[in-house]
């Protein structure tokens, strides 16, 4: 089996099986002692730091868009669901919005120490006047905050 791994792998105590795989962002991102100690104990053991294919990365942005997640991934998390799904392998994260974008582009995920997330479609709604949006930010009407709701 091959499994992509988020950097909060490194934090916990799971053992995964298989071919393990993650993203240079990843290893990046590890900066304390133990976390670092686990990606090098996994790399000894056959953890591989790969690239995703640039193609699959727009996928992922069309994906987080759809579920209205797109303000909240990553380049990390990106990066690890093209990853995902150029390998054809499961993801194991605990990240809720790389789950839900996750579920969208049909990659199988499991969760590490969290509940498994649910699938959520997000609407964007002015703090102000009321109206819905596409994104978050500023509205253009009223100027007030565009936040993100649940749907």
């Amino acid at each position: 089996m091959k499994a992509v791994l988020d950097s909060s792998i490194f934090f916990s105590e799971m053992h995964i099986e298989g071919e393990l795989f993650t993203t240079p962002s990843v290893s990046a991102e590890l900066r304390d002692i133990r976390s670092k100690g686990t990606f090098e104990k996994l790399c000894a053991e056959g953890l591989r730091v790969v690239s995703p294919p640039d193609s699959n990365k727009e996928k992922v942005a069309v994906a987080a868009a759809k579920t209205g997640d797109i303000s909240v991934i990553s380049d990390t998390d990106s990066d690890l669901l093209a990853l995902a799904l150029d390998l054809g392998a499961v993801l194991y994260t605990d990240d809720f919005a790389i789950q839900n974008v996750a579920m969208v582009l049909g990659v199988e995920t499991h969760p590490i120490s969290q509940r498994r997330a649910r699938h959520i479609q997000w609407k964007y709604r002015c703090s102000g006047c009321g109206r819905y949006f596409g994104h978050d930010g500023e509205c253009p009407v009223c100027g007030s905050a565009v936040k993100r709701k649940l749907k």
